[in-house]
């Protein structure tokens, strides 16, 4: 497993990171033995930074993260979570929402500190709220040493950029804004990491956009993406391959081109964590990388609405 620092956070972190969302049964029922079971097997190959929320499963992925790392040496891993969002239409940046959602966090995670703490979505919610009483709070609980690094979290680009850098946050994570798909996180994440500050593309996949299945019903991506990422899932299978795999592949060989520290993957299956795993140690296939770029040529580079609470439709 490769290691790259993220910002000037003093972390070192893998090129394939933990995204413990579907630890919350979130896709599919997960048993607490099969969540600590994914960790183990994270953990064991080098896999050491785990993100989470208090949204991911209305809590009960952080409950299952905590019980999957209780007995682990907390100097071995790295934890970020988050603040702000606690539904799916609700979000609170006030000062006392952050202090509690960060106490009733460290509770369920089994620990005494937070390695980053991550405002959630934050393009959705109030943003002079965020930047009047979350982030002076988080400074606060930083000083205490309650939590370590700040970061923020969110899918507009423009969003994201302007108040990371205004404020001087330590991380910034956006999602499903580089892969096979959607590669406008580039040239962000390089300016953003010139100023220091850590970047971490989550979603490769998009959502499940770039995978044999499909997008979901309740997928943002207008019709044009969703098809044309289809056909693209198509022609791979049909070359005896996964989209998935060429997706994962991509997203972690050109990473260091833009200085994006991390991919954070969703898993809760030990299986699954291996796979990619055995892909982020395997070349990427030119020729097949080359037919889909040609697919997805119409919508590589477009991205898609995000409104509060649900999805957006845009597009042609």
């Amino acid at each position: 497993m490769k290691y790259h620092p993220l910002g000037r956070t003093g972390i070192d972190v893998p090129e394939l990171a933990f995204g413990a969302a579907s630890l919350g049964s979130i896709y599919f029922k997960v048993s607490q033995d099969e969540a600590s079971e994914a960790v183990a097997v994270a953990l064991d190959n080098g896999i050491n930074y785990f993100d989470v929320a208090p949204y991911y499963g209305m809590t009960t992925a952080e409950t299952a993260l905590g019980k999957a790392l209780e007995a682990k040496d907390r100097s071995t891993f790295h934890i970020a979570t988050k603040i702000g969002r606690y539904g799916d239409k609700d979000w609170d940046f006030s000062a006392d929402a952050t202090k509690r959602s960060i106490e009733a966090s460290l509770k369920r995670l089994g620990t005494d500190y937070i390695d980053v703490i991550q405002c959630h979505d934050i393009e959705c919610g109030d943003l002079q709220q965020l930047v009047d009483e979350a982030l002076p709070t988080l400074r606060a609980l930083k000083e205490q040493g309650i939590v370590k690094n700040i970061g923020i979290t969110g899918y507009l680009l423009d969003v994201m950029e302007r108040i990371a850098i205004e404020q001087q946050v330590d991380t910034v994570m956006t999602y499903c804004t580089y892969t096979l798909q959607d590669r406008r996180l580039g040239p962000v994440a390089r300016r953003l990491s010139e100023a220091g500050i850590g970047v971490l593309n989550a979603s490769p996949l998009g959502m499940g956009l770039l995978t044999e299945r499909g997008a979901p019903d309740w997928h943002p991506g207008n019709e044009k993406v969703i098809e044309l990422a289809n056909a693209a899932a198509r022609y791979c299978k049909a070359m005896g391959s996964d989209i998935s795999e060429l997706a994962i592949k991509f997203a972690l060989s050109t990473a260091g081109e833009f200085d994006i520290a991390t991919t954070v993957v969703g898993t809760a299956r030990a299986e699954n964590v291996m796979r990619n795993i055995r892909w982020a140690g395997e070349e990427i296939d030119p020729q097949l990388l080359k037919a889909v770029e040609a697919i997805l040529e119409p919508v590589i580079g477009a991205g898609w609405d995000v409104l509060p609470g649900n999805g957006g439709k845009a597009g042609k």
